[in-house]
């Protein structure tokens, strides 16, 4: 070979080593995908307070232990942490807590940090005794700050079990357990409400077979939406999915549980993991937008069913169709991750001297009346609290992109058709909310709603402005449309 040319081919080829092709370029930026994924056990003393109704009691035995489910991602210039407790809700105090350690201990940024509660009736409280709900920064207690240390302890494991990952989105429709609980009636058969008024429209768990239903009065969410990393063609590191089901409940006794939650954790973990998989693979099963929905059929009642039964068929019959969805799914080693956090200016529900009145007289009686009144007597001291709050309270909503997927959030019991309206307008198409997301503010109806009445637009069940939904709706789609 004539020496000339010898010497241009080999110029030419350290050339072309130093300087890649534009594609070579992208692929060499494009940022590796890592995750890891960690448990905290956050279960309370016994004789802790069992919340869910109207008058908690004391836990007497622990069913299952409750956890804080966590999963870190990184892209290599981003990481955000997702966290699901086995809680009814969390003030936002301990999750502000939680989130100042990871924010100083791992510099994970808290807008970053989603920190939820899964919605179990079967779990102490973090939420304090019920002013708190009105307060914004509290003293934590003992085991509030047990529960802000577990969370941050689990990211932090989470952290620490980082490594290379592939991601995967699914959705699936199983409407066979989700029903809308508000229903119309037949005239003339409203109840009384706790208020002594029976003009509602809409009745809240109007008895499953009732001769007097009409309709349902909302909607049903039968979409569950899952997010699953895997090591690169290996082992799966973690499932995240959300579904619109309130609770399933049927416990034992003064039981501490996770209810369907926890079931449905295990269930995937079991199928989709290994006895020997080490680190372990960590399923977590966040509460959608479940504010008017359950698990009961109106139409066609149940029998009744033996503790923990129905939330383990429940759990199982999800998990079966969620296992078998993700092998069909497809896998990606990038996914560019982003996030928005903001604190909404919502006022706080207005409470009207003439309902102020009712409550003052109601609680007044309260000797004469006896143990017939304990609705009317709760909501007297809820309405009284409710009306010496501040004027405006910080309603903190998030946006969590990862690649083309987009998560919104709520810290309130939110309807399903505010679900369904965020999927259709979001600027994503794959997307879905986590609702009782950082923080607490009780339930959340839509304007229509609130002219329907019913249980979740009480005054003490319901604490905020009936334009929330719509104030939250709005600083979603813009956040979403940001990260876009």
């Amino acid at each position: 070979m004539n020496p000339l040319r010898l010497i241009l081919i080999i110029a030419l080829l350290l050339f072309a080593s130093a300087f890649p092709a534009p594609m070579q370029a992208e692929e060499a930026k494009k940022p590796a995908l890592r995750a890891g994924a960690a448990t905290s056990v956050i279960t309370p003393p016994l004789g802790e307070p069992i919340v869910g109704g109207f008058t908690p009691f004391p836990a007497e035995h622990i069913h299952d232990e409750l956890h804080a489910r966590c999963l870190v991602l990184d892209d290599g210039k981003t990481k955000i942490a997702f966290v699901v407790c086995d809680l009814l809700g969390i003030h936002r105090s301990v999750i502000l807590e939680a989130k100042r350690h990871i924010e100083s201990e791992l510099s994970i940024p808290a807008s970053h940090v989603m920190v939820s509660a899964t919605h179990t009736h079967s779990a102490t409280t973090v939420l304090g005794p019920t002013p708190r709900v009105y307060a914004s920064d509290v003293e934590l207690s003992d085991y509030e700050r047990f529960v802000a240390r577990r969370i941050a302890d689990g990211v932090r494991r989470s952290v620490n079990l980082l490594r290379p990952a592939e991601i995967a989105f699914g959705s699936i429709e199983v409407p066979d357990h989700v029903f809308n609980r508000r229903w119309f009636l037949k005239e003339g058969t409203m109840p009384v409400n706790p208020f002594g008024r029976s003009d509602e429209k809409v009745k809240m768990n109007p008895g499953a077979g009732a001769d007097n239903l009409v309709e349902p009065a909302g909607p049903i969410d039968p979409r569950v939406s899952f997010l699953v990393l895997r090591e690169p063609s290996g082992p799966v590191i973690s499932l995240l999915s959300a579904y619109s089901l309130h609770y399933v409940g049927g416990v034992g006794q003064a039981h501490v549980s996770a209810d369907y939650f926890g079931y449905y954790s295990k269930a995937i973990e079991k199928s989709l993991g290994t006895e020997t998989q080490d680190p372990p693979l960590v399923a977590m099963m966040a509460n959608a937008t479940s504010g008017d929905l359950n698990n009961i059929n109106f139409r066609e009642p149940r029998g009744r069913k033996a503790p923990y039964e129905q939330m383990q068929f429940v759990a199982n019959d999800l998990a079966g169709k969620v296992a078998a969805a993700v092998a069909t799914l497809e896998w990606a080693d990038a996914a560019p991750l982003d996030a928005r956090y903001r604190e909404l200016d919502v006022k706080w529900r207005a409470i009207d001297e003439s309902l102020l009145t009712w409550a003052r007289e109601t609680e007044a009686a309260a000797p004469r009346i006896g143990d017939k009144a304990v609705l009317p007597l709760a909501y007297a001291g809820r309405v009284q609290r409710l009306s010496r709050a501040s004027p405006e309270t910080k309603l903190p909503v998030q946006i969590l992109k990862i690649g083309d997927v987009c998560i919104g959030t709520t810290p309130c019991e939110t309807f399903a058709e505010t679900g369904i309206e965020f999927r259709e307008r979001s600027p994503f198409a794959k997307s879905f909310m986590i609702e009782l997301a950082n923080g607490y503010y009780g339930y959340m109806p839509t304007p229509r709603h609130f002219e329907l009445g019913g249980y979740e637009t009480w005054p003490g069940t319901n604490n905020i402005e009936p334009q929330a939904s719509v104030k939250v709706m709005d600083a979603l789609l813009e956040m979403a449309a940001e990260v876009k």
